[in-house]
């Protein structure tokens, strides 16, 4: 039976937040994945195509206190610096430093989810909007909830820091947000980062780049179709 040759690219989508720490580490094992496959099968093209899943969602646009947050969320500032232990060794192997101490503000996410779809349209490439993203807040320590930051972040990405301005002033980008936050759920996805390969084969959590592998290998496979 023949097959017929595979998709020009394949997509793997990455359902993440900016203010997840795992979510860094993914993209860097996801990056090491690809290139990986990249040096084994130059032939293989892949797509990634970044959507949004607010962890946060209801947390004011301003932001709150980082350190009243975390007292909320794990009961105080030291025992999350312990639940952070671990976060801090798996970044290292992937070479990202966290600076957690330097997180001033815990930032409402969706305008950085807007400037990430707005920076992907077209089928132009997020990814170094994305770790931009990641960079200001987990290593800077910058509030990604503001205007001014997120053009900052556009123009060192190479885009137009204007247009990028204009498209966050609008209420463009919110209805994609709500249909990705709701995709996500009608898939069952309660924790990020999660990877679907081709729409058919999903990996949940920051898993190893020998699993991503795996994955995006069995993804190709079942989106090949028989002649």
């Amino acid at each position: 039976m023949a097959i017929t040759a595979e998709p020009a690219a394949l997509e793997i989508e990455v359902f993440s937040d900016v203010v997840c720490p795992w979510c860094f580490i993914g993209k860097r094992r996801l990056e090491e994945a690809l290139s990986r496959l990249a040096a084994d099968e130059p032939l293989l093209t892949t797509e990634v195509r970044w959507r949004a899943f607010q962890l946060n969602p209801d947390l004011p646009r301003a932001g709150i206190d980082r350190k009243s947050y975390l007292a909320a969320k794990f009961g105080s500032p030291a025992r999350a610096a312990t639940i952070y232990d671990r976060v801090l060794s798996a970044g290292n192997t992937v070479g990202i430093h966290f600076a957690f101490d330097r997180i001033m503000r815990q930032p409402n996410t969706r305008d950085a989810h807007r400037l990430i779809g707005w920076a992907q349209q077209g089928d132009r490439d997020a990814s170094a909007v994305v770790e931009r993203l990641f960079a200001a807040y987990f290593l800077d320590g910058r509030s990604i909830g503001e205007i001014a930051t997120l053009c900052e972040i556009a123009q060192g990405a190479g885009l137009d820091a204007a247009a990028a301005r204009a498209h966050l002033a609008s209420d463009a980008g919110n209805s994609a947000i709500a249909e990705s936050d709701r995709r996500a759920r009608a898939l069952g996805v309660t924790g990020v980062p999660f990877f679907i390969v081709a729409g058919r084969v999903a990996v949940s959590g920051a898993q190893t780049a020998d699993v991503l592998c795996d994955a995006i290998v069995q993804g190709r496979a079942a989106a090949r179709v028989p002649a």
